[in-house]
């Protein structure tokens, strides 16, 4: 019997990390840290929706499992982050799902990150106010 090897890839956003395994022959299960995914986004249905995205634009998608593990960050990066690896996992599975993801916006890395602040100010680009005398 031969053995089916699994797809793995990570993605990002903000200070969040994903990690996606596709599992072959199963039924489109996604679990994030060993929870169902609507337990892990309990109350959030527009995260989950954010997450889930990519697997309803591939007509094959459903035929696999996909495991996430996901690290830092809150929970709109942890979606972003899911949703970015799913996406890349899915083009590795298949060459021709790249232009739908591209064109839905799911394999560009969303670079926004929050500034540090500075020393000598209150907040990153506030200043203290001036006194003139």
């Amino acid at each position: 019997m031969k053995k089916e090897l699994h797809i793995w890839a990570t993605g990002r956003r903000k200070t969040s990390v994903a990690q996606v395994r596709l599992i072959p022959q199963g039924e489109g299960k996604v679990m994030v840290n060993a929870k169902p995914v609507d337990d892990y986004f309990r109350g959030q249905e527009h995260r989950l929706r954010d997450v889930l995205s990519p697997i309803g634009l591939v007509d094959g998608a459903k035929k696999f499992d996909y495991a996430l593990k996901i690290v830092g960050g809150g929970m709109t990066g942890q979606a972003g982050a899911a949703r970015h690896a799913i996406a890349r996992a899915l083009v590795k599975l298949d060459e021709k799902n790249k232009k739908v993801m591209r064109a839905n916006g799911f394999l560009t890395r969303d670079p926004r990150m929050v500034e540090r602040k500075k020393s000598g100010q209150p907040k990153a680009r506030k200043r203290f106010q001036y006194s003139k005398r």
